[in-house]
């Protein structure tokens, strides 16, 4: 009797499992039609409508939404501890793998593009079968972003997934994506969907730690390699059938609270602020020769280093009290410690521009983003990214690069 009944269960579990794939089955199906506009056929799955194109999100923490937690290894980097999370809301005090006390810029730019946040981590949705996967990058998208990623494989090495891994998990994605739903289908949906990239801070912190005193042909090699790499990125997501690139650039990293530090008075790191600039430049010139060969490529470059430096030059007229401390951490300037349970918690967090001695707090990524979108035009080139949103998508988006 009893392995009858084991046998029962056994079988009933097997059946539940069956009609939960099923159902999964048609949602892919459904959300497939749906983002094509339906199969032509008058099927009433044409009537179906997504809220919005879907975000795919490729960068470091400034970006991620929790791959990290996932990642197997002791040095890898998290924030999946107290006191990240601290105002995510629902769920207070809630680590989310973000490095940040909430949202970061990817959540909000997702909720401009129609999402309720960010799409989900890659780490978080990958299974045997993928249905979830699948699901998720036909309908909200999915992020690929790390933190301590780099655009260099030798950037914080073991401790993050590079850029080029995140292409990895990218490119299978695509294909499981179009198992299930055709290769037409996916380029097509590529083509209108939205590509979110930022990546290249880390670069910048481990070049200038490894090369205090670089010599300008050291420098050119680094742009160089740096170059290379985000351009095999951008074109392989291009091959895919990507159309729409929002791009942030590297940010003001020589006044992170860390950096800060290494200078008596508290101030800047001029050698860090200059590395990066010169790389953003170098990065302007490759979107603009992109764009120029490549048919249907339409791209918005953010910049991250303009904003921050505009408003740490008058922290006040952005509301900021502080643009030089980390409201989570300890010691001077709160960057001598990590942000972690018993450290120094800051209560005026709206107030700071940094949350722990690297990353943002919640409300700078959020003024960041609103820049990024819709705000002056000085922050975005050529167009914002509201407009590259609302951009045409190329009528064969399955050319190849």
């Amino acid at each position: 009797m009893k392995k009858s009944g084991g046998g029962a269960t056994s079988s009933g579990f097997r059946g539940v499992c069956l009609v939960m794939a099923v159902i999964i089955v048609l949602s892919i199906q459904a959300a497939a039609a749906a983002a094509v506009g339906g199969d032509g056929g008058g099927n009433q799955l044409q009537q179906l409508n997504l809220r919005a194109s879907p975000v795919y999100v490729l960068g470091d923490s400034t970006l991620d939404v929790g791959n990290n937690n996932d990642l197997p290894g002791k040095d890898v980097f998290r924030a999946n501890r107290p006191y990240y999370g601290v105002d995510y809301l629902p769920g207070f005090l809630r680590p989310t793998g973000r490095f940040s006390n909430g949202y970061n810029v990817a959540d909000y730019i997702s909720r401009k593009l129609g999402l309720a946040k960010s799409p989900p981590a890659y780490m978080s949705l990958v299974g045997p079968l993928n249905f979830t996967l699948v699901l998720s990058a036909l309908t909200d998208g999915v992020s690929f972003a790390s933190g301590g990623a780099g655009i260099l494989d030798s950037t914080n090495v073991g401790q993050c997934i590079p850029l080029s891994a995140q292409m990895r998990n990218m490119e299978a994605t695509r294909a499981a994506m179009a198992a299930k739903v055709g290769d037409r289908t996916v380029a097509d949906l590529f083509s209108r969907s939205f590509f979110l990239l930022g990546v290249g801070n880390n670069d910048m912190f481990v070049f200038a730690t490894a090369n205090s005193n670089a010599t300008p042909t050291q420098v050119a090699a680094f742009y160089s390699a740096l170059a290379g790499n985000y351009s095999d990125a951008i074109t392989g997501l291009y091959r895919m059938g990507a159309r729409k690139f929002g791009v942030i650039n590297v940010g003001l990293v020589g006044c992170v609270p860390l950096m800060r530090l290494q200078s008596p008075a508290g101030d800047c790191s001029r050698g860090l602020n200059s590395l990066a600039a010169g790389f953003n430049s170098a990065l302007a010139s490759l979107l603009a020769g992109l764009a120029s060969r490549l048919p249907g490529f339409t791209y918005s470059l953010a910049d991250s280093f303009g904003f921050a430096e505009e408003a740490f030059a008058d922290p006040a007229a952005s509301g900021y009290r502080s643009v030089d401390t980390a409201c989570c951490g300890g010691g001077r300037l709160g960057a001598e410690r990590e942000c972690e349970r018993g450290c120094s918690l800051c209560s005026d967090r709206d107030q700071v521009a940094f949350f722990d001695r690297i990353h943002p707090c919640q409300r700078a990524c959020m003024l960041s983003a609103n820049a990024y979108f819709d705000g002056p035009a000085q922050y975005t080139k050529p167009i914002n990214f509201k407009q590259l949103a609302s951009a045409r998508s190329s009528s064969a988006p399955w050319a190849t690069a």
